[in-house]
Parts: C-alpha cells; structure tokens; sequence
C-alpha cells in the first residue's frame, strides 16, 4: 500500500461516520430508535478508532492539504449532536413545549464547544474542556431509563450549561492519567451498551445500571483532573 493511499484510506474511515449519521436519521423518521442508537454506536467506534488509525498512517505528513480534525468534527456534529437532539425530539423525551427550544439550545452550546480553540488541551494532562457533547450517549440513557419528559429536560438543561464551564473532562484516548484503567472500562462499559441496545426495548436485568459504572467513574475523574490542574496553578508562581 502506497503512502498516500494509507493516509486516504484513514480519512475515508472517519468520513463513514458521516454515512452512520444519515442511517440513523433514517431510523429515526422511520421510528427505528432502537436501530438508530445501533447506527450511533458503529459511529462511536469508528470514532473511537480512527485516531489510531490517522496516527498510524501519518495523515499530517502524508496528506498536509487535508485537515483531519475538521473533518471528525464535521463527523462529530451530526453523530454526536445533531442526530441525538432528532432522537430526543422525535421520541418525546422531552416536554412538547421546550423541546424544539431546548434542542436549538443544545445545538447551539454544542457549535461553541466545538469552535473553541481550547476545546482540546494539553496542560498537565490531555482533556476536554466543558461537557465534550456527549449527546449520543445522553440519548441513549434518557431513552432506555424512561424517565419523566420534565427529568428529561431538567438533565439535559445542566449539560447545556456544563457546556459553558471550564470543567477539564476525560479524553479516554488520550488523557494518560490512568489510561489502563479508563480504556479497560471503556471497552467493557461498550459491551455493556452494546447489550442494552441491543435488548431495546426490553430494559430488565442489571444491563442498565451497569452502563452507569463507567459514566460515574469518568465524572469522578474529570473532576479529579479539574482539580489537580487548578491546584497545580496556584502552586506554580511560587515554584517558579
């Protein structure tokens, strides 16, 4: 395989998410949310693996004319965004009154994080900064969990907001503080997803609590990271 071909071939692979978007939009107007999730969740893994992928066949220097992190963030709009918010408005979850509202709301505090510069950063460890649009896996859960539309609107009110607050959040592929740890979780925390959506919508047994494992621990951590690193800035003028 030539050079160049590789660092292509990586870029189509993170493009297909694009492609899992629009069969999940389909679903979704066929009123296939179980089927949309799944297509949510091939989009997840190709974006869970095509920075392995990008790095492996150096896309930078092979490809400079290509900017790869514009187009995941494309990607990363309709899969982790704009399709979610079609899911929790076509599916109710939401009081019909605020939901179109709300849905611009999360729309919109979403295109800020992804514009900002700082979005990604590596100060003492790489992180997310603000709630990283996690808005596929919100739908997920909101959906599975059946909760009251107003819970429902109440909960995805404080994301948006989270959105806006400079919280440093888990970069699971990146982020190095307990890295073994995060991906051993994540990878089983994916399994277990993989089972819950797959049993849609049947929601017994302990699948639904057990995908709660992984979220707890990444909050925890996140804050955790947050702290460290605001510590680590009042401590450094005087170590200077």
């Amino acid at each position: 395989m030539g050079t160049a071909s590789g660092a292509w071939i990586a870029h189509l692979y993170t493009a297909l998410g694009a492609g899992t978007a629009l069969a999940a939009t389909l679903a979704v107007f066929a009123g296939e949310f179980r089927q949309a999730f799944l297509w949510l969740g091939v989009g997840l893994f190709i974006d869970s693996t095509d920075g392995v992928l990008a790095r492996a066949m150096r896309v930078k220097e092979r490809l400079p004319w290509i900017d790869g992190g514009t187009l995941d963030n494309v990607v990363d709009y309709l899969t982790y965004v704009f399709v979610p918010v079609l899911i929790m408005l076509r599916a109710g979850l939401w009081p019909a009154d605020v939901a179109v509202g709300l849905g611009v709301a999360v729309m919109v505090a979403s295109g800020y994080g992804f514009s900002r510069t700082d979005a990604k950063v590596d100060t003492i460890d790489y992180a997310f900064t603000g709630f990283p649009s996690y808005w596929n896996i919100v739908a997920m859960n909101l959906y599975a969990w059946r909760l009251p539309p107003a819970t429902n609107a109440a909960v995805v009110a404080v994301l948006v907001a989270l959105v806006f607050v400079p919280i440093r959040y888990v970069y699971p592929s990146r982020t190095r503080t307990w890295q073994p740890v995060t991906l051993a979780l994540g990878a089983a925390w994916a399994v277990i997803t993989a089972v819950v959506l797959w049993r849609l919508p049947a929601v017994d047994g302990p699948w639904l609590l057990l995908s709660l494992v992984f979220p707890a621990y990444y909050a925890v951590l996140s804050l955790w990271l947050t702290w460290r690193e605001r510590r680590a800035a009042r401590v450094r003028p005087w170590t200077s």
